[in-house]
């Protein structure tokens, strides 16, 4: 069997965290494109709203109630899918969920839930796309959501930034056992940076305020593309937003000064002069319904950076202008001489 990506009119595309954020956007733009979709969160209301609405505009949807960091709810999921459509063609591994503190301040048990999602419902939610990919025709795509946090851990997201490591880590190597396989599967490993969605609505916080993610953001639908575009074509790993892919150049380059700017920094900029939420998504669904922030559409529109990178016929074309430039230079150095 041979791996085969298909346009999203031809294919069941199963998203978790699909009740707010970078899931609801992708769903909703996977919905006008003609995807099926099985839609999966721990809020039955807003995914029964959802799902409704998709409909109502021609679309087609169910949902499942599941929470990703219990291995049985996540089979549930593969059950529905396959039930309704008779399978699925990508698996996104959305689900996730912050918790701003200091790790002394943080609680084991907190830290241990938020493991729960962030990881093991990666975890769960690939070891159910596997088992069912590994023997289609076509095969299928994996696409995890990790963050930039992956490579660039930072302080009051210490946890958060453990688990998304964790992911990416995960996910390398699954990809590593598809290919010894042989196996008809391939993953993608999205790393997104701020990002304007409702997560800082949804987190917990042990600072004395409320959580924050690091500005500049962009808009929630960069990424939505980012994963649709993987959903159909050959996309590995990538970096969402320049300063995210700044971020990692830098990390790289001067690792120690980035300790001392970002131990400076960040604890100031991740935190609000809001005072904490009363109630949170750690342990329970949270509010859902918003794609943004405060309900409100904001963030940088476009990543250039992002659109190169997952476009195959602009990448290839900057990789020649780069390489026709570095050409031309040598030559007239060598004329010069």
């Amino acid at each position: 069997m041979k791996h085969r990506y298909k346009p999203l009119g031809e294919q069941v595309i199963v998203i978790t965290g699909a009740s707010s954020g970078i899931g609801l956007a992708t769903a909703r733009r996977a919905a006008k494109r003609g995807a099926r979709l099985v839609l999966a969160s721990r809020n039955e209301t807003v995914l029964k709203d959802i799902c409704e609405d998709i409909r109502a505009h021609g679309g087609d949807a169910i949902y499942v109630v599941a929470d990703v960091g219990v291995k049985d709810q996540v089979q549930n999921i593969a059950a529905a899918a396959i039930q309704r459509y008779g399978g699925f063609d990508t698996w996104v591994n959305n689900a996730g969920v912050v918790v701003f503190s200091h790790l002394d301040d943080l609680p084991i048990e907190e830290h241990k839930r938020l493991f729960d999602t962030n990881y093991w419902g990666v975890v769960y939610g690939s070891e159910a796309a596997v088992a069912h990919m590994r023997h289609r025709p076509d095969g299928g795509t994996i696409i995890n959501v990790a963050s930039i946090n992956a490579e660039m851990p930072v302080p009051i997201l210490g946890a958060y930034s453990a688990s998304k490591a964790a992911v990416k880590a995960y996910s390398e190597v699954l990809r590593m056992e598809m290919i010894h396989e042989d196996a008809p599967i391939k993953i993608t490993v999205l790393k997104p940076s701020g990002i304007a969605t409702p997560i800082s609505d949804h987190g917990r916080s042990h600072t004395g305020h409320r959580g924050k993610v690091m500005p500049p953001l962009y808009d929630v639908e960069v990424v939505a593309s980012a994963i649709l575009t993987a959903a159909q074509r050959p996309v590995r790993n990538i970096t969402i937003g320049e300063t995210g892919r700044l971020s990692e150049i830098g990390w790289a380059v001067a690792p120690s000064l980035f300790d001392r700017v970002i131990a400076w920094a960040l604890p100031r900029v991740q935190s609000s002069d809001q005072p904490p939420l009363e109630r949170d998504n750690l342990f329970q669904a949270g509010e859902d319904g918003e794609v943004y922030l405060e309900g409100k559409r904001a963030g940088i529109p476009v990543s250039p950076y992002t659109q190169l990178r997952i476009n195959r016929k602009l990448e290839a074309g900057l990789g020649v202008a780069l390489i026709v430039t570095a050409g031309a230079f040598i030559a007239r150095r060598m004329l010069s001489r």
